[in-house]
């Protein structure tokens, strides 16, 4: 794994949701590199994003939307067993049987116009080649897939990093609940301003992105909850400069 450089600025306190004078959003932050030394000493490479090929990971990146992984992990299981993990096949399959198998999922009948909408772009713009697709610059693909009905930034990102190996980092619920916690976000940033300040406190690598995007949805789901955290378990509780209230 990469090695992050070490950092020792002391923690900045920022401006919280509710406060009268906004808080400008900092150029980068030099502690960065200490959560994920201290996420990854205590976890471990996590080996996410699981996906058989990098076109199920796209699949995958669009089926999480709005729900749990496990969910989409059983409507992934039924287009493989369809024989449907095919840009050309999710193309020709009829829409009602799609969405059918996607059910699982929620929102099955609107992801599966997305995943349509999706190889259908793929089919035209770059003949359905995903190599072809993922030589494109970074940031001339992140627009084109912002452009595709269903993709946001989040999925974009997703199938970027995930998928394609470029750097770009992953914003989510989680990212950005830990980092207000810790004084390092006001909560009211945008999702382009967390990405940036996050890419710009860490070294270019798509994989150490792509370590401590998972790194931090552990410790969401594990720690870092929205109800009850646990910070007296948290690796990062050392970096916390005091306990969030209701924690144990």
């Amino acid at each position: 794994m990469p090695d992050p450089r070490s950092a020792s600025v002391p923690l900045r306190q920022r401006a919280r949701r509710l406060n009268a004078i906004a808080t400008p959003v900092p150029e980068n932050l030099p502690i960065l590199p200490q959560y994920f030394n201290a996420l990854f000493r205590a976890h471990g490479e996590q080996h996410w994003w699981p996906g058989r090929t990098p076109f199920e990971i796209i699949v995958g990146a669009i089926l999480v939307q709005n729900t749990a992984w496990l969910n989409a992990s059983r409507a992934i299981a039924n287009l493989r067993k369809a024989k449907l993990l095919t840009p050309s096949a999710i193309e020709s399959v009829p829409h009602p049987k799609l969405a059918r198998l996607i059910r699982s999922s929620g929102y099955f009948r609107q992801k599966a116009r997305k995943l349509k909408a999706f190889v259908t772009f793929l089919r035209k713009e770059y003949r359905g080649s995903l190599a072809a697709m993922f030589r494109t610059p970074t940031a001339t693909l992140r627009q084109q897939l912002l452009a595709v009905h269903g993709i946001g930034p989040e999925t974009a990102d997703s199938i970027l990093l995930y998928a394609g190996n470029h750097p770009v980092f992953v914003v989510d619920a989680y990212t950005r609940r830990i980092l207000q916690r810790h004084g390092l976000a006001a909560g009211n940033e945008s999702y382009e301003e967390i990405r940036r300040l996050v890419e710009k406190s860490l070294p270019n690598d798509p994989q150490l992105f792509n370590e401590f995007h998972a790194l931090i949805v552990r410790t969401g789901k594990l720690y870092c909850r929205s109800r009850a955290p646990v910070c007296s378990q948290c690796a990062l509780r050392p970096l916390l400069s005091q306990p969030v209230e209701g924690s144990r």
